[in-house]
């Protein structure tokens, strides 16, 4: 069918076959047209997916921070023609907290079919694990870099958990995750539950939900390993 596939990538060093669906292959198959973030990475996932992929045959656009919107409305032109075309995150699941939701946007805006595929989202996986208000929740991507605007972020974030009973998650970049788990630590209050689910799907997988007193006592070494926060009250 011609579709704009949203295709997931692995968390980690996983098998794919793990936590991807077994249709995969054969979807993957009869598509020669890709938009990644890094075409060298799609190029190995696609290949890990299915090692008799002809990589040379297929057509790659690449999407990041450098793509201007010209760029971007002209990607799904083989899509225009008939071609099925596949979206592939660099982690995770396309469009979600990945800018592939430009490329999706733009799909529906000339009543392009679009097919979300089966995969992991740490987002999700996370909040699944934590015990924590599943019904309502707010994702807000990255804090702010500097200490005492994160601060701010993570005292008021830390409000909302408690006062509207909503799950907040938000992430960071893993070299500075030690610092991260220690603003938290020193920001919040004692009987805030944290979640913290670090390496999703991989063999080092690491979920726990404990009071901030709690991590007090047994704080984690979390450098350097893709991590999801989540805060709740009580």
């Amino acid at each position: 069918m011609a579709a704009l596939y949203l295709i997931p990538n692995l968390l980690g060093d996983t098998p794919w076959y793990r936590v991807l669906t077994a249709d995969l292959p054969e979807i993957i198959s009869g598509i020669r047209y890709f938009i990644a973030e890094d075409i060298r990475n799609a190029r190995r996932f696609l290949k890990k997916i299915n090692p008799d992929t002809d990589i040379d045959a297929l057509h790659f656009y690449e999407l990041n921070k450098f793509t201007t919107e010209e760029q971007k409305a002209g990607f799904l032109d083989p899509l225009k023609r008939g071609e099925p075309m596949g979206l592939l995150s660099e982690a995770g699941c396309p469009g979600v907290a990945d800018p592939g939701a430009d490329i999706v946007r733009i799909a529906h805006q000339h009543q392009l079919e679009v097919v979300p595929l089966v995969g992991p989202s740490s987002i999700l996986l996370g909040l699944m694990a934590s015990g924590l208000n599943g019904q309502q929740f707010a994702f807000h991507g990255y804090l702010p870099v500097k200490q005492p605007e994160r601060i701010k972020k993570i005292q008021f974030l830390e409000k909302q958990a408690i006062s509207q009973k909503q799950t907040q998650i938000f992430i960071e970049t893993p070299y500075r995750n030690n610092q991260m788990l220690q603003d938290i630590l020193n920001s919040c209050q004692p009987t805030t539950l944290l979640c913290i689910a670090a390496d999703l799907t991989t063999e080092s997988e690491f979920v726990r939900t404990l009071p901030v007193s709690a991590w007090k006592k047994q704080i984690p070494n979390l450098d350097k390993r893709p991590v999801v926060y989540l805060l709740g009250g009580q």
